[in-house]
């Protein structure tokens, strides 16, 4: 035990010293690479902390115009523009650095994919696909591919969108989701040209693909109705309670009146009031509300409103139990009636909007792509919910 003791006696001071040594080895390398730098690097590289991109990108022109061989400059000032939406600067940029001899195959690959991606945000597709295509036997064929399935999804390439996508199928995604999608998007396109049975099969090959796309659930509902096979559009529709109930919010009104169809009306409507009882947030309320005022007249739909009120009380429930109140209002009442209602509507307004999850844009129709950040099937169906992240 006491030899142990010694051994280590001897063995430590010997590791603290290299230790020691190796730490200053690696502050003069540090030391040595910052003198080499431009003062005005670290004054972009604050600016950039602080959030000031227009101020970083001018200390940054100026550093290029003296010190033209630093590709790696090149690359971070090429981003920035493009950042900054100066697409033609960062166009300029990147082609500058394609015409450079002393690139590497990999910063020439680089460049390549950087000047793509600049052509498709300027919207020039053409131009971006080719760039991207010629990357498909390099070190960035992935990312390519990957910015090639955005081009096809803008340019509504749906068949090209889906090939490409089993392409890129592995571990870390499976793309079951996006092919889905666009399986809907081309059976959207045979519906609106009558060709029924087209539709079909791409929804069920987005079924196949993802079995709980909501989405798919939803056309076959739709396809089947405009047939008039109403009892199988029914099935297809209640179908999506063991996916997502709340997709049934979206269609509620179809839902209603491929009961009336069948001469089941009380029985479609037995159904929506339960499932408005179960899941109050659902979005049927409205629906269940022109029906009752419809059918039986304003003193049974203020009853109704007001036993949802209870039930949940809520502001726009509120609301609704207002506008009941107004139908039938003394005139000399109305029009303190309508002013309530229309400032509560206008403090409820949020609660009347779709949110994407995914950047918070919100709608007031229901989007299953997201037209600001290109998501797919990222809003709730329910108004007023708002949860940004995945």
């Amino acid at each position: 035990m006491i030899e142990i003791q010694l051994w280590w006696l001897i063995i430590l001071p010997v590791f603290f010293g290299l230790g020691w040594l190796a730490a200053r080895i690696d502050i003069k390398h540090v030391l040595s690479e910052s003198r080499s730098l431009p003062a005005q690097y670290f004054q972009g590289l604050n600016h950039l902390l602080n959030g000031e991109t227009n101020r970083a990108v001018d200390v940054y022109v100026d550093i290029a115009k003296l010190h033209a061989e630093t590709s790696e400059l090149q690359f971070t000032l090429g981003h920035l523009f493009r950042r900054r939406g100066e697409l033609e600067r960062a166009i300029r940029m990147h082609q500058r650095l394609l015409d450079r001899k002393d690139l590497s195959d990999n910063q020439r690959q680089q460049a390549q994919l950087e000047l793509a991606i600049d052509f498709m945000k300027s919207g020039l597709f053409d131009r971006a696909e080719y760039l991207l295509h010629n990357l498909a036997d390099t070190d960035y064929s992935r990312q390519a591919r990957v910015e090639l399935l955005g081009i096809y999804q803008q340019e509504h390439e749906w068949k090209k969108a889906i090939e490409l996508a089993q392409h890129l199928r592995d571990d870390s995604h499976s793309y079951q989701h996006e092919i889905a999608h666009f399986h809907c998007e081309l059976a959207a396109h045979a519906m609106l040209h009558s060709r029924e049975d087209e539709a079909e099969n791409e929804l069920r090959a987005a079924l196949q693909a993802n079995r709980q796309c909501a989405r798919a659930r939803v056309m076959l509902g739709e396809l089947a109705a405009r047939c008039e096979k109403h009892e199988l559009a029914i099935g297809e529709w209640l179908g999506m309670e063991k996916q997502d109930i709340l997709y049934l919010a979206l269609v509620a009104r179809q839902l209603l009146a491929a009961y009336d169809q069948l001469g089941r009306a009380e029985e479609g409507e037995r159904y929506l009031m339960g499932l408005l009882r179960q899941n109050p947030d659902l979005d049927v309320l409205d629906v269940l509300y022109e029906r009752i005022l419809a059918r039986n007249g304003p003193d049974a739909v203020s009853a109704f409103v007001r036993e949802r009120l209870r039930e949940h009380p809520t502001m726009s429930g509120l609301r609704k139990v207002l506008e009941a109140y107004l139908l039938q209002a003394p005139a000399d009442q109305q029009p303190d009636l309508e002013i309530i209602v229309r400032l509560i509507h206008e403090e409820t307004r949020e609660n009347t909007v779709y949110y994407c999850k995914a950047c918070g844009f919100r709608t007031r129709q229901y989007f299953w792509h997201c037209p600001a950040c290109n998501e797919w099937e990222s809003y709730p169906p329910v108004r007023g919910q708002r949860r940004l992240g995945h």
